[in-house]
C-alpha cells in the first residue's frame, strides 16, 4: 500500500509564491518533519553548495519543507479496481527555496486517487537556504522586496526584478520521475500513454519547462496552475494545456501570451481565468470563483479521452 491520506489536515492555503513576498513576514515556526514511508529517492544526486539539511516549518499555517537536495517521487494510488490507468506527476510550488508538499502535492494526489488516477507527488531538489530559519526569513524577504531606489523620494519606487533560476536539478528530477513511472507502469496500473503533470506557482514553471526542454519526459497532459502567463515557443509535439489562474493574482496581469502561444500553435488548450482566487490556493479557498477548478480539470480529462484506455 501506498502514501495515502486518511484525514488530511485542513491547513491554511498561504503558500510561499514565486516572485511574490506577501507571507515573508508572517509567523514562521519551525515543524517536526512528517513520515514519508514512501516517499522513493530518485537518485538524481545532491544540490551543490547546500550546507544546511531539509527542515519543515509553517508559513501562515501552510507547512512547508526547504533545503531539500535529494529529490523524491511518492505514489498515491487508486483503491483496487478504481484505477483507470491514467498518471499524473504533481508538482508543488515554493518559489524553488521551499515546496508546499501538502497544500499543493499530497492532498492534489489524494484528490486526484479518489479519481482513479496515479498521482505521484515530486519533492524537487531546491535551492540552498540558511539553515536558520530567522536567517532565511530575512534573506528571502531582501530578495524578493528589495526595491530599485528612486532618487527622488516622490516618485513610486520601481519593484525589484525576479529572482532567476537555473532549473537543470529540477528537470533532471522531473525526468527521473517520468522515467520510474515508465519503468515501473504495470506494478503501479498506469498506461505509459497518459501521463500527464500538473503543477503549481514554481510547480508551473517546473512543468512548463519540462514540456519545452525535456528529451526524456513524452507527456499526453499538462496543467500549469497559477504559473506565469509570458509567452513560450511551443514545440510541435507538445502536449494538450489545461490551465488556471485568477484575474487577482499577481502573475496574470492581463497576461495572455501562454494561451495564444498553445492556440496559434494549433495544440489544444482549456483556459480558465477565476474571478478570484489569488495566488495559492490549492485546491480551494473559502468564497472564491476558483474552487471548482479541480472539478473542471477531471472533466476535461474525461472529455479527452485521458481517462479510458484508448481503443486497439
Amino acid at each position: 500500500m501506498f502514501y495515502r491520506l486518511k484525514n488530511p489536515a485542513k491547513i491554511a492555503i498561504c503558500a510561499f509564491i514565486l516572485f511574490f513576498v506577501k507571507y515573508a513576514e508572517a509567523q514562521n515556526l519551525t515543524l517536526i518533519a512528517p513520515a514519508e514511508p514512501n516517499a522513493i529517492p530518485l537518485g538524481t544526486g545532491g544540490v551543490d553548495n547546500q550546507s544546511a539539511s531539509e527542515s519543515w516549518y509553517s508559513q501562515g499555517g501552510d507547512p512547508m519543507v526547504r533545503n531539500v537536495s535529494t529529490a523524491t517521487l511518492t505514489p498515491f494510488l487508486p483503491e483496487p479496481g478504481k484505477a483507470n490507468g491514467a498518471a499524473v506527476i504533481v508538482a508543488p510550488g515554493g518559489g524553488f527555496t521551499c515546496l508546499s508538499m501538502i497544500r499543493e502535492g499530497w492532498e492534489v494526489a489524494e484528490a486526484l486517487a479518489k479519481q482513479g488516477i496515479a498521482a505521484f507527488v515530486l519533492k524537487y531538489r531546491l535551492n540552498p537556504t540558511p539553515a536558520s530559519l530567522e536567517e532565511y526569513k530575512a534573506v528571502t524577504s531582501r530578495a524578493f522586496t528589495n526595491p530599485t531606489k528612486s532618487p527622488d523620494s516622490t516618485k513610486e519606487v520601481v519593484p525589484a526584478r525576479p529572482m532567476r533560476f537555473d532549473l537543470s536539478n529540477q528537470l533532471k528530477d522531473a525526468d527521473a520521475a517520468y522515467t520510474m513511472i515508465v519503468r515501473r507502469a504495470e506494478d503501479w496500473g498506469v498506461d505509459t500513454t497518459r501521463i500527464g503533470m500538473i503543477g503549481f506557482s514554481a510547480g508551473a514553471a517546473l512543468t512548463m519547462h519540462s514540456t519545452l526542454n525535456s528529451k526524456i519526459m513524452h507527456l499526453a497532459f499538462i496543467g500549469p496552475i497559477y504559473g506565469g502567463m509570458g509567452s513560450v515557443e511551443v514545440p510541435k509535439d507538445a502536449p494538450p494545456m489545461f490551465c488556471v489562474i485568477a484575474a487577482d493574482d499577481f502573475l496574470f496581469r492581463g497576461n495572455f501570451g501562454v494561451i495564444d502561444s498553445w492556440y496559434k500553435a494549433g495544440i489544444p488548450v482549456e483556459f480558465h481565468l477565476y474571478q478570484n482566487g489569488g495566488h495559492g490556493f490549492g485546491l480551494g479557498k473559502p468564497n472564491r470563483t476558483s474552487n471548482r477548478w479541480f472539478d473542471a480539470f477531471i472533466y476535461w480529462l474525461d472529455v479527452n479521452g485521458f481517462l479510458s484506455a484508448k481503443s486497439e
